[in-house]
């Protein structure tokens, strides 16, 4: 019953690239690349436009077809630019970004690559 109204998706952020995966159901890789940048040299997201109409798409893409649109959990996992971790200025555009994109709830990761079964853990534990 869970992966019919559930779909957590784990989206990795490099420069101007998005990479996701709908965990839930083990689908494959999907990525976008920006149209027009979203990284600057100070920050991974630093066009903020760019960033969510480049996620929207990546997003409608991955999601399963149907009648009724379900919003995603997101896991955002940004890959580089993260020495010495985030600010908390950094943390509410990652946030705002999958909100914006379409999200109902988003976590932010630092660390290792996530499997799928570690995606769906924390997208469920807060």
């Amino acid at each position: 019953m869970r992966n019919i109204f559930k779909n957590d998706l784990y989206v990795r952020v490099s420069k101007n690239k998005f990479e996701a995966q709908n965990a839930t159901t083990q689908g494959e890789w999907l990525s976008a690349i920006a149209e027009e940048d979203f990284t600057t040299t100070r920050l991974l997201i630093g066009n903020f436009s760019s960033a969510e109409q480049t996620l929207k798409k990546l997003i409608k893409e991955i999601m399963p077809k149907g009648l009724i649109k379900k919003s995603p959990g997101i896991v955002i996992h940004p890959t580089m630019m993260v020495e010495g971790g985030l600010s908390q200025v950094e943390e509410r555009i990652f946030i705002e970004l999958c909100l914006g994109a379409g999200a109902h709830k988003a976590i932010i990761h630092l660390g290792n690559d996530l499997t799928c079964e570690e995606v769906i853990q924390k997208a469920n534990s807060r």
